[in-house]
């Protein structure tokens, strides 16, 4: 099987760059169907309008979760407005949608992201879920997005606990990797991982350990130092370009099993992910300093560690057990690990990870 790595066309990062959406999409079409929410419209539509020149912009306000029943409305409004191009901007969920409505349409599809709380925008894969919020499928997409243009100055004005999200899922991305190389595993754009794929991935770690915590003091106070624009760069590009080439394994099939439990649906993605990746840690029975370093990250930037820390207050053998079970499904990831993995090995594992956590929170 041939190696593939799969990128947006292009990534455009940098203060203030969204007063230049019009003339980078303008490469697309003229005529705008942006996907938004209320609260998004408000934050990104004065500078937008700065260099809207001729364009022709619709907005249209997402209702909140990427799920088909949505897809098929996004669809319908975008083809009665007429538009040529299908602009996210948000987060996630409208960026999945964006690109899964793009993908049924034939139409090109912009990527704006407001925060970097996941690793969604340079992905050429859209995560569906029911109309409740519960994991459905991948919906695996023929190309990356055609642009992702993120603006710094907006992102680094957001709730610093999206930034930190965005770490959690970018924790993930060397290691999921690394089990795929392992395992001689597929990635997500249907080949094997290059060498630039597995770099990318590990630079996405080591910037990760490098910046994340001075990143997260800065947004903190408000600022956007040099540190958070690395780390803009590693939850966005680095992770998503790594995620993707390199593949996924054990700590997404996680955090979709923790799904089924509706005290985790107030976590974002990537806190979850976060915790899913102390869980495949140790389930690969990984080296101890290794598992030390990423606990240390996590607590020290406010990431999950335990079961607690997700909002599972009370802790039930049986519902572990549908969490191991579903993360465990033929449909999801867990068998790109190098081994095979059974759900009483998942379980046995995410009770393994949550009491190392407590450990070493001192509880």
């Amino acid at each position: 099987m041939a190696k593939i790595i799969g990128s947006p066309s292009r990534y455009v990062q940098g203060k203030g760059e969204l007063k230049n959406l019009c003339a980078h999409a303008g490469n697309f079409g003229k005529k705008l169907f942006i996907l938004t929410s209320p609260s998004g419209r408000k934050r990104v539509e004065p500078a937008i309008a700065l260099g809207q020149g001729d364009a022709e912009i619709v907005y249209e306000a997402f209702n909140g979760e990427c799920c088909k029943t949505e897809i098929e409305r996004v669809k319908a409004a975008c083809q009665a407005a007429g538009s040529e191009v299908i602009v996210g901007i948000g987060g996630g969920k409208i960026h999945d949608t964006a690109k899964a409505a793009a993908h049924y349409l034939g139409m090109p599809v912009v990527i704006v992201p407001t925060i970097a709380s996941t690793d969604a925008p340079c992905s050429a894969l859209s995560v569906i879920y029911t109309d409740e919020g519960v994991f459905e499928e991948y919906l695996f997409l023929p190309a990356s997005p055609n642009m992702v243009l993120v603006d710094t100055d907006i992102v680094s004005k957001a709730p610093v606990r999206l930034l930190i999200s965005g770490m959690g899922d970018a924790l993930a991305t060397y290691f999921e990797a690394r089990a795929c190389l392992q395992s001689d595993a597929s990635n997500c754009v249907g080949g094997k991982a290059t060498l630039a794929a597995m770099a990318l991935a590990k630079l996405c770690y080591e910037t990760l350990m490098t910046d994340g915590i001075n990143a997260m003091l800065a947004v903190k106070e408000g600022v956007c130092t040099k540190a958070v624009e690395n780390i803009i760069e590693a939850n966005t590009y680095l992770s998503g370009i790594g995620f993707e080439s390199g593949g996924l394994a054990g700590a997404h099939a996680i955090h979709n099993g923790l799904t089924a439990i509706e005290e985790t649906h107030s976590l974002y993605h990537g806190e979850k992910v976060a915790f899913g990746t102390l869980v495949q840690l140790v389930l690969e029975n990984a080296p101890e300093d290794e598992i030390a370093e990423v606990l240390d990250f996590c607590m020290e930037v406010g990431l999950p560690v335990t079961l607690a820390d997700l909002g599972i207050k009370e802790v039930k053998a049986d519902q572990i057990m549908e969490v191991a079970k579903l993360a465990a499904g033929e449909n999801d990831t867990l068998g790109n690990m190098p081994f095979a993995v059974t759900p009483e090995d998942v379980y046995a594992a995410i009770m393994g990870a949550d009491a190392l956590g407590r450990y070493y929170k001192g509880e």
